[in-house]
């Protein structure tokens, strides 16, 4: 009988993203095997795009069920293994209870001391591989033995929309002129990643409306109130304002349908680049949020830093940092003059 496989990824999009080599690897290694992503139920829509996922399990909903069905539910899956790749208590604990055989986490978890029975030594703050790479460590104890390099790690997962594009959002796209690149603009992060701001992202969506371009914008609802008069002053450069505008799965199969993307290091860049689309993204030199740790991996997939050997100046500053904004919008735009159209996937 093929075992099954939980992974652990308990936090946000972009990092979701990056676990998913995780589950490539697991069905590379074990044919037949059964893979379930465990996470918060707002990345489920990632867990559906991924070929290599089986099921997914959403941790804030078996919280909220009394203890005895949390252990039932877990136990119900009758896994071989889990992989604690994001460090969570609660699952931990519950994975023990569930005697679950092989339960693998880092050793520097007090609470994996005395959850787990595989302890894998890693540091992740001061390494040197890209997060994927370090996602993988995780799985030592089931016979991953060595650093799989950045382009092994991209072939073995990609995403593809699960679900279909609303009718309007096709006509939207489907109004393109030959030779025209469809290109999303991301500009928030939610705090989780140093911003290249809104001045940039202006005067490149100008750069790419006088280019002769289709530009359109993404965020939440709440991001698109705090750009609303940024966006009525850059209207004539923009094509269309998608803040707040497409849920999770729609915004999934609208980036696979476009042509390329443009943000800091973010769920959507992460999206982007999995799925197969032209994906630039912006980072300061800053460790640990460099792009040696946090480079979008897909076939099209790039990115842009400035040539610092550190920023030692913004290091302090939990949002501002001049190394980012360093990065000339007139440079973001000649190299998004290298892409080309892509067939929506």
């Amino acid at each position: 009988m093929s075992p099954t496989f939980l992974i652990s990824r308990t936090d946000a999009i972009g990092d979701v993203v990056l676990t998913l080599p995780v589950a490539g690897w697991l069905k590379q290694q074990y044919p037949g095997c059964r893979v379930v992503l465990i996470g918060r139920s707002y990345t489920a829509a990632v867990a559906s795009a991924c070929p290599q996922l089986d099921d997914f399990l959403a941790i804030d909903t078996l919280q909220k069920l009394p203890a005895a069905e949390q252990l039932a539910q877990l136990r119900s899956y009758g896994a071989a293994a889990i992989i604690h790749v994001f460090p969570n208590k609660f699952l931990a604990k519950l994975a023990q209870q569930a005697n679950i055989p092989v339960r693998i986490g880092t050793r520097n978890r007090l609470f994996h001391w005395l959850t787990c029975n595989r302890l894998v030594a890693l540091s992740r703050r001061h390494s040197p591989l890209h997060e994927a790479q370090l996602n993988l460590q995780l799985l030592q104890p089931l016979g991953y033995s060595q650093v799989l390099s950045l382009a092994a790690i991209t072939a073995l997962t990609g995403l593809r929309a699960a679900t279909p594009l609303p009718t309007e959002y096709q006509q939207l796209l489907a109004a393109r002129q030959p030779g025209q690149l469809q290109i999303i603009l991301h500009p928030r992060s939610r705090g989780s990643a140093r911003e290249w701001g809104l001045p940039h992202f202006g005067e490149l969506a100008r750069l790419l409306h006088e280019a002769g371009h289709r530009v359109f914008v993404s965020g939440t609802a709440a991001e698109g109130e705090e750009l609303a008069g940024w966006l009525r002053e850059n209207a004539r450069f923009i094509t269309a304002d998608l803040t707040g505008q497409l849920a999770l799965p729609e915004f999934i199969a609208f980036i696979a349908a476009a042509d390329g993307l443009v943000a800091g290091s973010t769920g959507p860049l992460h999206l982007a680049a999995a799925l197969g689309r032209q994906a630039l993204g912006l980072y300061p030199p800053i460790r640990p949020m460099h792009p040696g740790r946090w480079a979008p991996l897909g076939p099209h997939a790039e990115y842009l830093v400035v040539d610092r050997p550190n920023c030692q100046d913004c290091e302090a500053q939990p949002t501002e940092c001049t190394c980012i904004k360093a990065i000339a919008a007139a440079t973001v735009a000649a190299q998004i003059a290298r892409w080309q159209p892509l067939q929506a996937t």
